[in-house]
């Protein structure tokens, strides 16, 4: 009867190194889903020995590993750190498939934007000039701070306004900002400000809905102005 082959533990390390690489670059290529089951546990656990989760394996499918005590995983040779590891990933999954996402805020008038921003602006004792993404039905993406003082031209750059609307995929944007005086009447250069980037939303095809600004209890909107096209 053939003797069962050994390797040297450092000759182990090699070849592990060398499949976890493998592992790793499928998921990298491929994405997570063309790896195996194990193969994505070992490569949340590495460099733990691969033995290990074959034992893990051989006594329990994916369903009961998940609900496994972390005393009864130590048992089972691994490390009170690889324990939670494996019972974080597994609590993860399951809060995912409970999961349910908050409706997102549709904007329909400049009102809506005030009441949105007024409450995050009142106080601020510096200029903040926000943008709000949005998608084809005028739903909130994601509200960003493009910058903090004084709005002009060279603070206020395209690239930083309109960055974010390429990265989310944003149909359209609104502009905020506020004027620490209370006065919301628009200045030069909010004016001038608002038609560089108005003209700058037209080259990318998003489009720019408005260009509200904040003062003390009231607001104006740049597009009912007539600075907006």
């Amino acid at each position: 009867m053939a003797s069962e082959i050994t390797f040297p533990p450092e000759v182990m390390r090699e070849i592990e190194s060398y499949a976890i690489k493998e592992t790793r670059s499928i998921v990298y290529q491929h994405g997570p889903e063309a790896a195996d089951t194990k193969g994505l546990l070992w490569s949340l656990l590495y460099p733990i020995p691969k033995g290990k989760l074959d034992l893990l394996f051989l006594n329990y499918n994916l369903k009961q590993i998940s609900i496994l005590s972390i005393p009864r995983i130590m048992d089972l040779g691994f490390s009170e750190k690889q324990a939670v590891k494996i019972q974080v990933a597994f609590e993860l999954a399951r809060r995912l498939e409970t999961f349910v996402e908050e409706p997102k805020r549709k904007i329909c008038s400049p009102k809506d934007v005030y009441s949105l921003m007024y409450p995050k602006m009142r106080e601020q004792k510096k200029e903040k000039f926000v943008v709000l993404y949005l998608d084809t039905k005028n739903q909130i993406l994601k509200e960003d701070i493009v910058s903090i003082g004084s709005l002009n031209a060279s603070i206020v750059h395209p690239r930083e306004v309109f960055k974010g609307a390429l990265e989310l995929s944003s149909a359209s944007l609104i502009m905020i900002h506020n004027h620490p005086s209370g006065d919301p009447s628009p200045s030069r250069e909010d004016i001038m400000v608002t038609e560089k980037l108005c003209e700058g939303g037209k080259l990318l095809g998003i489009d720019v809905l408005d260009h509200i600004i904040i003062g003390d209890g009231r607001y104006v909107s740049l597009k009912d102005e007539g600075f907006v096209h």
